[in-house]
């Protein structure tokens, strides 16, 4: 386990025992979902909140640092927008988190789960602008700060009233004001990793902003970003969605962008900043990326499109885009081949993965098939958890 954890008094530790009797021994009734170096179960305290325990595979060095990280990360964030840590278990080789339960799922099941009700457009604005908020405070307001760096679909969960919460803090790290990036091994998601990242394990906020933007994308859309039976440039929804974006915000029709199972039924202002932004964050070059914070802004309209540039003088470009130089300075050929790679990783491990057995929500889904991995332009080192 890492060095230094940060267990605050809220924390509770509890034992292996106690856990056990509120999951009924963690049993099949109660599983929520598999994935992240482990398995989700619902249980219920004996004062009746119900949690979710997070019950990391034994022996697993990856899911032992996972463990350290989400602790001193999460017991560090306390944010509307954030999923809450209740305690922790530390008991011989065995490692749980008990978080709050969210008991709306994931985004990722509202949008795109099998025969699942059309998520309307106010839903799809405020899960927005509640998840940017989350992300701000991670970046802004956190000492030191923090960047998540998986950001995604299935990593938004849902409460009652559809308010957002970023969960899993597996990946995440900690940025000092001082550094300009951080470089670790490439890991994330595929059809969300910011481009600098994959291709040279660079991590900085900007990152999670490219991610980001890629969620917009998908509640613009109702697309997954990974799907190469899809009508995608080499299975990207961004690369799609570049040209599109560009048009629709140049002449205010976003027909061809948006959704077809909205019937239309959108407020065309709020899609418009909604588009502007997700245009801004996957930018290719990440200095051209916005601040979270001004994210958070232009989605609640108290921001001009333009300021999403944020001092990038380019009179002669679309406003949204601003430019992309950032593309030329990686290598087509190492990004094209991370991109087929990756993908032929992810339908192995998706092939592998088993269904959850109730409509509950995991912290990581396998019924997202989002499946986290371990990735180098040279190989792919994947878990298939």
């Amino acid at each position: 386990m890492k060095r230094g954890l940060d267990l605050r008094p809220k924390q509770i530790s509890f034992s292996y025992e106690e856990l056990s009797m509120a999951s009924d021994q963690f049993s099949d009734a109660n599983l929520l979902g598999e994935g992240g170096f482990g398995f989700l179960h619902k249980g219920v305290l004996p004062n009746g909140k119900e949690v979710a325990i997070k019950h990391l595979k034994s022996g697993s060095v990856q899911g032992d640092r996972e463990f350290g990280a989400e602790v001193e990360i999460i017991s560090r964030v306390h944010h509307k927008h954030l999923v809450s840590l209740v305690g922790y278990c530390v008991a011989g080789a065995q490692r749980m988190l008990v978080y709050e339960f969210i008991p709306n799922v994931t985004l990722y099941f509202h949008l795109h789960g099998k025969e699942r009700p059309v998520m309307n457009w106010p839903t799809r604005m405020k899960i927005a602008l509640g998840s940017a908020k989350g992300l701000a405070y991670l970046h802004e307001d956190c000492h030191p700060k923090i960047i998540h760096r998986d950001i995604k679909a299935a990593n938004i969960l849902l409460d009652d009233n559809f308010d957002a919460k970023v969960a899993d803090f597996g990946l995440a790290k900690f940025s000092a004001d001082t550094e300009t990036h951080i470089s670790t091994r490439v890991m994330g998601t595929f059809g969300y990793l910011a481009p600098e990242y994959a291709a040279s394990g660079k991590l900085t906020m900007k990152s999670d902003v490219f991610s980001f933007g890629v969620v917009l994308l998908e509640l613009i859309t109702g697309r997954e970003p990974h799907d190469k039976t899809q009508s995608f440039p080499d299975g990207s929804m961004v690369e799609w969605a570049r040209p599109l974006l560009m048009r629709a915000l140049e002449n205010g029709n976003f027909d061809a962008l948006v959704d077809p199972r909205l019937q239309n039924d959108y407020n065309s202002s709020e899609m418009s900043r909604m588009a502007t932004c997700a245009a801004a964050c996957v930018r290719h070059s990440s200095p051209q990326r916005p601040r979270m914070s001004v994210v958070v802004r232009a989605l609640e309209g108290n921001l001009s499109p333009d300021d999403l540039n944020e001092g990038i003088k380019r009179p002669e470009q679309g406003m949204a885009f601003a430019t992309d130089q950032g593309r030329s300075q990686y290598n087509q050929a190492d990004m094209n081949k991370f991109t087929w790679m990756s993908l032929e990783s992810q339908e192995q491990c998706n092939g592998e993965s088993s269904e959850p057995n109730n409509d509950s929500a995991p912290l990581q889904s396998s019924e997202s098939q989002q499946t986290t991995q371990d990735m180098d332009l040279g190989k792919v080192d994947l878990g298939c958890v």
